[in-house]
């Protein structure tokens, strides 16, 4: 069975995508780092479904911390598929933004991509197979006021992956990423009105997560492997 890893699982979107690989038959690992109790939850779900998964907790941002989790995991084998999931949101305007929102930003998005794909690297090359998807955002690709930071953060992504998928492709290694546009959320729902999501979208809608996740699940499949170093937007037509 092939071992999956999907950072901020806890999430919308990260939820979504480890019910997606579950479904597909890989053992998911669960990530959150403050929410573990949501993560085992859904990990309990998914096992109740007849799938695999277990719940991990482990910050990211922290070297240290993140290296021994992984270690420990990968005691049990390598992990092929990586879905860097995890990211914050700190918004404010350029001129009024503290170093310490541009730095926390950078931090999970870009250090956290590093921590937690570097170790995995090797593992995965001697096995000459694996599938590496990073979530990133039409932030990214169109920029958004009061986002420079998580722009940049979710932008520098894509350009790891590109570099990446070069590295790797000869072992059978993909590495691609994928820009989500307005995906319904709590979260989401509290900042884009229908009238907004109306102006913004052609599509007149927001994106589900499930959605976000099949994309997410045929990209870490067998069926995509000539597909590598991409930027996929799904967005319904925003850009």
């Amino acid at each position: 069975m092939i071992r999956a890893l999907v950072t901020g699982a806890s999430g919308t979107i990260g939820a979504a995508i480890a019910r997606a690989l579950a479904a597909a038959g890989h053992h998911v690992i669960l990530h959150a780092n403050a929410n573990l109790a949501a993560a085992a939850a859904l990990a309990t779900e998914i096992i109740a479904t007849g799938a695999s998964a277990e719940a991990v907790a482990f910050d990211i941002t922290d070297a240290t911390a993140t290296g021994a989790a992984l270690d420990s995991l990968l005691s049990a084998g390598a992990i092929q598929i990586l879905i860097n999931n995890a990211g914050i949101h700190d918004d404010a305007v350029m001129p009024g933004m503290t170093r310490d929102q541009w730095s926390r930003v950078i931090d999970v998005s870009l250090n956290g991509f590093f921590n937690v794909t570097q170790p995995l690297l090797m593992p995965m090359i001697r096995t000459r197979w694996g599938r590496i998807v990073n979530i990133s955002s039409v932030a990214a690709v169109a920029g958004n006021r009061g986002q420079t930071n998580y722009a940049a953060a979710k932008a520098g992504l894509h350009g790891a992956a590109r570099s990446l998928s070069l590295e790797v492709a000869s072992r059978n290694i993909t590495v691609n990423t994928v820009a989500p546009g307005i995906i319904a959320s709590p979260a989401t729902a509290a900042i884009f009105s229908k009238p907004v999501i109306d102006q913004l979208v052609p599509m007149k809608r927001a994106g589900s997560a499930e959605e976000v996740a099949d994309l997410v699940a045929f990209l870490a499949s067998k069926n995509a492997a000539y597909i590598t170093g991409q930027l996929i937007s799904i967005n319904g037509g925003m850009i």
